[in-house]
């Protein structure tokens, strides 16, 4: 939780050329069958080179579909995007599918990667969330987008005709997890809050009713294997807060999607109660107003507040994000 609010990150100059739709719904990740949905497509077009870098794409135009469909042509073997709002690193380009030429909005630059999600290229271009649901790290996806999914708006903004198609590239170079993937741990429970976990790992705090502990108390709920939190790095964390005195939940990054913060600019609970934590692990922590904002009134969070946070640890010095 931060001291103070940080501006929204920047998005890419060729990402915010598109133009948004409405926000993404939320996909059932138990039930994602990639093979089913993928429709051959692949044969549209010859791609060469490692995903991750910039292909190299050769289309057999035009294309002149009439619906948007989508193919894997690199299927990976790492963790798959089965929630809306996981955060990934994305690498894409787009072509026009009448002349098969490249158009600004081409990515494949490893220094300036950002973290975005599914949902967000859903809320772009519909079609391109589409695509991405269920796919694996390490995955090329090839895209045909019609003239209508794409938008009147979109296609002159590139330049482009209103009857033309559009093909993109994506490559799905990092998947993060949305939730803890250590193992459950032992806790003498009494007088500290109790954790449960929806299945896709969303946690519920119960608040015992006792009064707040008066120390900083922090339990780690489940283990990771991953690196240590450092008291100077930046975290990619899964969190909710909760109000000790009414049991109110006054903020929850899972209902926007993980979080991205410097550890310096945190409260002292959030900082002192991570620092030491494994990437993959959960940590309850409860912060007595002294290491929460003390007597200052923060809206949502009243003066003289006692915080409990449910923190799921996934990523150390992640990229920054494009939806904060």
């Amino acid at each position: 939780m931060r001291k103070t609010s940080a501006a929204l990150a920047a998005l890419a100059l060729t990402v915010i050329a598109l133009t948004g739709c409405s926000p993404a719904p939320a996909f059932d990740g138990a039930a994602c069958d990639r093979a089913a949905s993928t429709s051959g497509i692949e044969e549209l077009a010859t791609i060469s080179g490692d995903v991750g870098a910039r292909p190299e794409v050769e289309l057999f135009t035009p294309v002149g579909e009439t619906e948007s469909a989508f193919g894997d042509v690199v299927v990976g073997t790492g963790p798959a995007l089965t929630s809306a709002n996981q955060s990934a690193v994305f690498e894409f380009s787009l072509y026009s599918g009448k002349t098969g030429e490249p158009i600004a909005g081409t990515s494949y630059d490893e220094a300036n990667e950002q973290l975005v999600s599914v949902g967000y290229w859903t809320g772009t271009v519909p079609a391109f969330g589409e695509a991405l649901e269920c796919a694996t790290e390490g995955s090329r996806v090839l895209t045909v987008v019609s003239p209508e999914d794409f938008g009147a708006q979109n296609l002159s903004g590139f330049g482009l005709d209103s009857d033309e198609s559009v093909v993109a590239v994506f490559d799905v170079v990092k998947v993060f997890p949305n939730r803890a993937t250590g193992s459950l741990q032992y806790n003498d429970a009494a007088g500290m809050p109790t954790v449960v976990r929806a299945a896709d790992g969303r946690p519920g705090v119960i608040v015992p009713d006792s009064a707040a502990p008066t120390d900083l108390e922090v339990q780690t709920l489940i283990k990771g294997d991953g690196d240590a939190v450092a008291a100077d790095d930046k975290v990619l964390v899964n969190y909710t807060g909760v109000l000790w005195d009414d049991r109110t939940v006054f903020d929850s990054s899972w209902d926007r999607g993980p979080a991205t913060f410097d550890m310096a600019g945190l409260i002292p609970g959030f900082t002192e109660g991570l620092t030491g934590q494994t990437v993959g692990s959960q940590v309850l922590i409860v912060a007595p107003p002294e290491f929460a904002y003390g007597d200052q009134d923060g809206g949502a969070v009243p003066a003289n507040s006692t915080l409990v946070f449910v923190v799921d640890i996934l990523a150390i010095n992640p990229p920054p994000s494009a939806q904060q």
